[in-house]
């Protein structure tokens, strides 16, 4: 359906949902609001990362937010 709903999968070897909150954390500090969500919000041994997206959202917003998961992400080494 649709939502505005935007959720990040995690799924690599080791402890994803510690993964997922560092992640947030990081993309927090860039200015990116999001949430990491852990089990048992999803099955246990993945986790995600949920953005909102909204109408207000200009286009260097959407710039800014794929620029912060790409150097938040290449940090953690899932990008």
């Amino acid at each position: 359906g649709e939502h505005p709903i935007i959720p990040v999968h995690f799924r690599r070897h080791g402890d994803d949902a510690v993964l997922a909150q560092k992640v947030s954390a990081d993309l927090l500090a860039e200015g990116v609001y999001c949430i990491g969500f852990s089990f048992p919000v999803v099955p246990r041994g993945q986790a995600r990362i949920r953005l909102q997206a909204s109408a207000a959202h200009a286009p260097e917003h959407v710039e800014r937010c794929i620029e912060a998961f790409g150097k938040v992400g290449r940090r953690h080494g899932v990008v």
